[in-house]
C-alpha cells in the first residue's frame, strides 16, 4: 500500500470522475422529472440511485489518498458507472418519448453495460477486496472470474435480446433492438434467469468472503470489517428479495460507502484522518475568516464611508487577529473528535506537567515515557540520557528499528527519544508530529533535570570521596608522622630529666635532639598547612603568590625556558578562598606540565578580571607556552583531570587546546557573582 502523498494527476483524475458521476447523476434526475407519466421507468428508483448519490465522492475520497489501493479503484468507477446507468435510463425514456428511437436505442445499450459493470464491481468486487485491497486468499479468484464471466454473458445476452411482444410491453412502444437475434426468443428468458442466479451466488459469496475474514482476524481488523459486513448482509438482504424491496434497498444503498468510511476513520485503516483533520481546519478557518473578514468590512464601510482603503484594511486586520486562535480552537476540536482525550497534545502536556511536579526526576521520567507512548498510541517509547542515572527508561517495547528523535535542550543535546512501531490504534503522521513537537520540550526538560541530578550526584560523591581521602592523609600524617614524633620527645624530654643532675653532658646532647626533632615536627605541620592552602596566597595576594610560583617552577635558564611572564588584569581583591586555591593549583599544574613536557622557549601566565558590573563576571586563567603542543592523541592524565574536576566544582571550565601558532594553552574560566 503506498504511503506516499498521491501525485497530482492521480487526484486529478480521481475528482474528474467523481464531477462526471455528480452531472450525470443531476441530469438523470433532471431528465426522469420531465418525462410523461406513460414512459416513466418502473420502479421509479432503483438501488443505482444510490450507488450514484454517495459511491463517486467516496470513491474519489479514497483514491486521491491511496491511488495504489484497488478497493478504492473499484468504488470509483463503480460509482461512475452506476451514475452512467441512472442517467442514461432517464435518457432512454425522454428520447423514446420524444420518437428518437435512434438515440434510445445507443443510450440502452450504454445503461444496459453501466448496469451491468457497476453491479459486479460493487455487489461482488468491492465486499471481495474489502477492507485490505486485497482478495483473502486466491481461491477466491474463481468468484471473480465467474462473476465476470456472468456479466460479461448478461451485456453480450442484453445486447441481442430479441424485441418483446408489444401486447405485454409496460411502455407505449418498444424500442427496438437492432442487433437482436430472433433465434434466442424461446430460451432468451431461462438464459437470462440462470445468468441473474449465477450473479447472486457470487454477491452471496462475497458477502461470505467478508464472514470468513471476521473470523480469522485478529481483533483490531474484526472491528474494521464489522461494519461493512454489516451494511452488505443487509444490502445483500435486500438484493434477494427482488424488485418488491427497491425503495429500501436504494435507499440502504446509499449507506455502504458511509459503512468503508467509518471503517476506514474510526479504526485508521489507511491514515485518512490526516485527510479529515487538515480539510475540517481549513474549511472552519476559510469560512470564519470569511465572515469576520466580510463583517468588519461592512461596520467599517458603515463607519468610515467614503474611505473603502481604510474600511478594507481594518477588516483585514480584525479578520488576521483571529486567525491563529481559531486554527487552534478547531485543531483541538478536531483532534478530540477524532483520537478522543488521550490523543490531544494540551491534555498530553497537561498530563506532562502534572507527572513532572509529583516526582523526582529519574521517577518523572518513567512518567512522562508512558504518557508520550499513550499519546502517539505505539508498542514502546524509551528515553536515552547521556551520562544519565538512569542512562536508558522505557515503556513498552520499542523494537529493533525504532524512529530516532533528538532531545535539545536551549541547544544543548540532551539524549533522544525513541519511538517504537505503530500499536493497535494508529493515529496519523501529522497527529505524531503535532504531539511529538508539543511534548518534545518537556521531555528534553526533564532529560536535562535527569542529567543534571545525575551530575550533582557524581559531583558530591567526587566531593565525598575527595573530602574522605583528604581525611585519610591528614590521619596518616598526624598518626605516623607528627604523632610518633610528639611520643619520641615525650620520652627525650623524660630522659634529659633523669640525666640532669647526674649527667649534664647527657642531658644537654638529648635536649638538642629535642630541638631538632621540634624542628622536624614544625617543618611537618607547616606541610600540613600548604596542602590546605599555600600560605603564599594569604602572604603576598593571588598576583603575588602566582608570581612567585612561576619564578619557583621554571626560574630563568631551567629547561630552556627564556622568559616568563605574568600578566594580571583586574583587581584580584576580594575574590573567595575556594576560588583562590583552584587559580593557585591550575596555574602550578600547567607549569610544572610545562616544566616536564612542553620543551618551551616562553611561558606566559595570565589572570583576567573584567571590571565588576551588575552581573558579576568571570575569572580568567590562562598558561600559554610556544613548546611542541599536545600530542595528537591527548590522554587526561591525573593532572589534567584535577585541573578540570577543580574548575568544575566551582561551575567553570578548564579547556586545553593546541592553537595554530604552536604551543600550548591552558584556560580556566570560573564565574563570579556580584
Amino acid at each position: 500500500m503506498d504511503e506516499n502523498p498521491p501525485a497530482f494527476p492521480v487526484r486529478a483524475v480521481a475528482w474528474a470522475m467523481a464531477a462526471v458521476a455528480l452531472v450525470l447523476t443531476l441530469v438523470g434526475v433532471l431528465v426522469q422529472v420531465r418525462i410523461p407519466a406513460e414512459w416513466q421507468p418502473h420502479p421509479p428508483l432503483t438501488p443505482d440511485f444510490g450507488v450514484a448519490l454517495t459511491f463517486p465522492l467516496t470513491g474519489a475520497f479514497l483514491v486521491s489518498q491511496r491511488p495504489r489501493l484497488s478497493m478504492a479503484w473499484l468504488i470509483c468507477v463503480g460509482g461512475l458507472l452506476g451514475s452512467g446507468n441512472v442517467a442514461f435510463t432517464a435518457l432512454m425514456f425522454h428520447w423514446a418519448s420524444q420518437g428518437d428511437m435512434g438515440a434510445a436505442i445507443t443510450a440502452r445499450a450504454v445503461q444496459l453495460i453501466c448496469w451491468a459493470v457497476s453491479g459486479l464491481l460493487l455487489a461482488v468486487m468491492v465486499p471481495l477486496y474489502s477492507p485490505t485491497g486485497a482478495l483473502p486468499s486466491r481461491g477466491w479468484r474463481v468468484v471473480v472470474a465467474a462473476g465476470a464471466a456472468a456479466t460479461l454473458a448478461e451485456v453480450v445476452l442484453g445486447l441481442l435480446r430479441p424485441d418483446p411482444d408489444p401486447a405485454a410491453y409496460d411502455w407505449p412502444e418498444v424500442i427496438h433492438n437492432p442487433l437482436q437475434v430472433r433465434g434466442l426468443v424461446p430460451y432468451y428468458g431461462t438464459a437470462w434467469n440462470v445468468l441473474q442466479y449465477v450473479i447472486q451466488v457470487c454477491v452471496v459469496a462475497a458477502l461470505a468472503s467478508l464472514v470468513l475474514r471476521l473470523r480469522r482476524a485478529d481483533p483490531v481488523t474484526r472491528r474494521q470489517i464489522a461494519w461493512p459486513l454489516s451494511i452488505f448482509a443487509v444490502y445483500v438482504a435486500l438484493y434477494l428479495l427482488g424488485p418488491a424491496m427497491w425503495l429500501p434497498a436504494t435507499l440502504w444503498t446509499a449507506l455502504i460507502p458511509f459503512g468503508i468510511l467509518f471503517a476506514v476513520l474510526r479504526y485508521r485503516l489507511y491514515g485518512i484522518d490526516t485527510v479529515i483533520s487538515r480539510t475540517f481546519v481549513t474549511a472552519g478557518l476559510l469560512g470564519t475568516i470569511s465572515a469576520v473578514y466580510f463583517g468588519a468590512g461592512a461596520v467599517s464601510s458603515l463607519v468610515v464611508s467614503g474611505y473603502h482603503q481604510v474600511g478594507g484594511l481594518a477588516a483585514a486586520l480584525f479578520a488576521g487577529a483571529f486567525f491563529q486562535p481559531l486554527r487552534r480552537a478547531l485543531q483541538r476540536v478536531v483532534d478530540r473528535a477524532l483520537y478522543g482525550r488521550v490523543g490531544d497534545p494540551a491534555l498530553l502536556a497537561e498530563r506532562l506537567t502534572q507527572e513532572v511536579r509529583r516526582a523526582d526526576p529519574g521517577e518523572a521520567l518513567a512518567s512522562v515515557v508512558t504518557v508520550v507512548r499513550e499519546g502517539l498510541a505505539v508498542d514502546g517509547v524509551a528515553v536515552e540520557i547521556a551520562d544519565g542515572r538512569p542512562r536508558y527508561v522505557e515503556s513498552g517495547q520499542v523494537g529493533p528499528s525504532p524512529r530516532e528523535v533528538p532531545l535539545v535542550w536551549h541547544g544543548e543535546p540532551v539524549g533522544r527519544l525513541l519511538v517504537g512501531p505503530p500499536g493497535t490504534r494508529r493515529f496519523a503522521p501529522a497527529h505524531d508530529e503535532r504531539v511529538l513537537s508539543t511534548l518534545l520540550p518537556y521531555v528534553a526538560d526533564v532529560a536535562h533535570a535527569v542529567r543534571m541530578a545525575a551530575d550533582l550526584q557524581r559531583s558530591r560523591e567526587r566531593i565525598l570521596a575527595a573530602r574522605e581521602e583528604e581525611r585519610r592523609r591528614l590521619r596518616r600524617d598526624l598518626h605516623d608522622g607528627l604523632g610518633q614524633t610528639l611520643g619520641a620527645m615525650a620520652m627525650t624530654i623524660n630522659l634529659a630529666r633523669i640525666s640532669l643532675a647526674k649527667s649534664p653532658d647527657t642531658a644537654d646532647d638529648l635536649l638538642r635532639d629535642l630541638r631538632v626533632g621540634m624542628d622536624a615536627v614544625a617543618g611537618d605541620i607547616r606541610e600540613l598547612v600548604y596542602g590546605l592552602r599555600p600560605p603564599a596566597l594569604d602572604d603576598l595576594g593571588l598576583e603575588g603568590a602566582v608570581r612567585a610560583l612561576a619564578e619557583e617552577t621554571l626560574p630563568a635558564g631551567t629547561d630552556g625556558v627564556e622568559d616568563v611572564s605574568v600578566r594580571v588584569d583586574g583587581d584580584l581583591a576580594g575574590l573567595p578562598a575556594a576560588v583562590e586555591v583552584a587559580v593557585y593549583r591550575i596555574a602550578q599544574e600547567a607549569l610544572n606540565n610545562v616544566r616536564r613536557h612542553a620543551r618551551a622557549t616562553r611561558v606566559e601566565v595570565r589572570v583576567t578580571r573584567p571590571p565588576a558590573g551588575d552581573g558579576g563576571g568571570e575569572l580568567r586563567v590562562t598558561v600559554a607556552d610556544d613548546g611542541i603542543g599536545p600530542p595528537a592523541r591527548l590522554r587526561a592524565g591525573v593532572g589534567m583531570s584535577s585541573m578540570r574536576e577543580r574548575a568544575a566544582e566551582l561551575g567553570g571550565s578548564c579547556v586545553v587546546a593546541a592553537p595554530d601558532t604552536g604551543g600550548t594553552v591552558v584556560e580556566a574560566r570560573f564565574p563570579l557573582t556580584a
